[in-house]
């Protein structure tokens, strides 16, 4: 499943970075795109992967998260 998430606050390719290795941390995590110049990660998940959790990452790592989309 894929999952399209808004987040704020990026403005560099170390602001990509944190937010990469961040999802990539949550269990169930496949894969995660994220794209600076867009504002957005795709990330693939497992069915046991919450929306809150995937969004709970991002906060701990000092971004917004927006709201998350099914793709």
């Amino acid at each position: 499943m894929k999952k399209l998430i808004k987040v704020q606050g990026m403005s560099c390719k170390h602001c990509v970075m944190h937010v990469t290795e961040a999802l990539k941390d949550v269990r169930g995590v496949t894969n995660v795109i994220v794209n600076l110049e867009d504002g957005t990660a795709i990330v693939e998940v497992t069915d046991a992967v919450t929306d809150q959790a995937l969004a709970a990452a991002i906060t701990d790592v000092g971004y917004t998260p927006g709201p998350v989309t099914n793709l």
